[in-house]
């Protein structure tokens, strides 16, 4: 997608910047000691961050702040819907995975949806950071970023919680089920 095509409307723009406000208010345990007016100027400075934002709410992810860098002083928000954002599942790992399939192809990967979307898939350890801030995929399963190793060999990785426990699973890449999606993060 062409970059003047990934900005809002002002209108589009206030209404998600209000959805994000009230969920930064309601769960302040997950950003303690951040300002919502900082992290607002910050995105009114970044229209192509704020429609990302607004790729991962449209798709059912939730974004809310879960920290900042303390290198770059960036701002990282992450996926925070209770289960794999329902927008986002049915999809196998990349582009490899998707072409190797003869029958049945899901309709994208997660890598090509992520990277349409300007977010990264998260890693194993930013899933298990996020696991902290709540309990998530009590239902359903994630897919992270996996290791060249083991996606060479032809797999991918994912995550859920069960048993009070954060489980990572491997599976084929190219396979995709209706309970697994994919969370995102975004530094702005």
């Amino acid at each position: 997608m062409a970059t003047e095509n990934k900005k809002l409307s002002m209108e589009q723009q206030e209404e998600l910047l209000g959805r994000l406000k009230a969920r930064f208010e309601k769960n302040m345990s997950r950003h303690e000691g951040l300002d919502w007016a900082e992290v607002q100027t910050k995105l009114e400075n970044n229209p192509e961050k704020i429609w990302s934002l607004n790729e991962m709410e449209a798709t059912g992810g939730e974004p809310d702040v879960v920290g900042m860098d303390g290198v770059t002083g960036e701002y990282i928000f992450y996926d925070c819907a209770a289960e794999s954002p329902k927008g986002r599942r049915s999809v196998c790992y990349d582009r490899e995975a998707l072409e190797s399939r003869k029958k049945h192809k899901p309709e994208n990967s997660v890598m090509d949806r992520a990277a349409a979307m300007g977010i990264e898939l998260l890693t194993e350890e930013q899933y298990k950071e996020l696991q902290k801030l709540g309990n998530f995929d009590l239902k359903t399963s994630s897919w992270v970023q996996t290791p060249d190793n083991i996606r060479k060999l032809g797999g991918a990785l994912f995550c859920d919680r069960r048993y009070d426990t954060v489980f990572v699973y491997h599976n084929g890449a190219d396979s995709y089920y209706g309970a697994r999606g994919f969370r995102g993060s975004l530094k702005v």
